[in-house]
């Protein structure tokens, strides 16, 4: 226990402060089409989605990367009796609901996913891909203005890179302007194909920020382009295949995956104040010797101690947290020292 305390002034001597680290994630079109003989790709009995990982994932070493489905609004001409036809409504609306929440404008209350950020129930995506990013590369969110997606357009199947590679990103997604907030999901943007020409219908998909999903529409992939071996474009495969197929089908096109993540980090500062006429000694036992101090030859010297560590007490006078400084800071009455400790959280 020490034998004295120097009480902080919390109007002087504290303060909280807020850090954002950002991290770059690309995420190859090599890992998401299958590199390891698609032993990096999971499916469920459930066959609800995908989940992609880093290295096959029955390794010990793989990562969850993101998760991935389709599905399609109840008011699509899509929907039907196609394969898994309730499952693909079903997730659609869920990730409505979670995402965008309720209105009174729509028949069954729940908002649709729209090209614009007006929400007002015009320009609805009611046939989509879901890409759920895994926390692990998210962080507390994507980093706004940084998501870009680029998808092979070419007509073959076995060719989808030979064409155009088509990058949708969040091109007006600033600080500022690009993005709604105030969403059950937090904050979104649109996904556009270019950044320039950008109208209120020109959107292609939706990024959500703090939920870490992007969302595509089934239209970036118009006819003729073969999805899968059958030749089959992507509203048949959405219709006919089941929601493994039409995953993989996406999957096979995509080029790169890229974002910055954001990281915030909360401190609180303490300022330990040493007056020149405090903490000059030690209650260390070996300080003394027979009486008398060790680093004093006469009793004129003046008195000398090493600070090598700062403790936070409580107000009843518990300890809290000890830091260790890098090197022992000598201390004696002609000096004052005053000491920064932060606490990360």
């Amino acid at each position: 226990m020490p034998v004295q305390y120097q009480p902080f002034n919390t109007s002087q001597d504290v303060t909280t402060t807020k850090t954002i680290l950002h991290e770059v994630i690309p995420i190859t079109g090599s890992i998401v089409s299958g590199t390891y003989s698609e032993g990096n790709i999971k499916n469920y009995s459930h066959g609800m989605f995908q989940s992609v990982y880093d290295y096959p994932y029955l390794s010990s070493s793989a990562n969850h990367i993101f998760d991935i489905t389709v599905g399609y609004d109840e008011t699509s001409g899509l929907s039907g009796s196609g394969t898994q036809n309730a499952k693909k409504i079903n997730l659609y609306n869920q990730y409505a609901q979670v995402l965008l929440g309720y209105t009174g404008s729509t028949t069954d209350g729940v908002r649709k996913f729209e090209r614009d950020l007006n929400l007002d129930g015009s320009g609805a995506m009611k046939e989509v891909v879901f890409i759920n990013f895994s926390r692990l590369i998210t962080k507390d969110q994507i980093k706004k203005g940084s998501f870009s997606l680029n998808l092979g357009t070419g007509s073959a199947y076995t060719a989808p890179f030979a064409g155009d590679v088509l990058t949708l990103a969040d091109y007006q997604a600033t600080e500022r302007s690009g993005f709604v907030g105030g969403n059950p999901g937090g904050d979104y943007g649109i996904l556009y194909t270019s950044s320039t020409g950008i109208t209120n219908d020109s959107g292609v998909g939706n990024v959500f920020y703090q939920a870490g999903i992007a969302i595509v529409t089934a239209s970036v992939f118009a006819s003729p382009i073969e999805m899968n071996s059958a030749g089959e474009d992507f509203e048949a495969v959405l219709t006919g295949s089941a929601i493994s197929g039409a995953c993989d089908a996406f999957r096979h096109r995509v080029d790169n995956i890229s974002f910055n993540n954001n990281t915030e980090i909360n401190s609180k500062i303490y300022f330990c104040r040493v007056p020149h006429n405090r903490f000059n000694y030690s209650s260390n036992p070996t300080y003394v010797s027979g009486a008398l101090m060790r680093v004093k030859d006469t009793s004129e010297d003046q008195p000398i101690s090493y600070i090598t560590t700062i403790g936070l007490y409580s107000s009843t006078g518990e300890l809290l947290a000890t830091a260790k400084l890098s090197e022992p800071l000598r201390k004696d009455p002609t000096n004052e020292l005053t000491l920064r400790v932060r606490l990360d959280y």
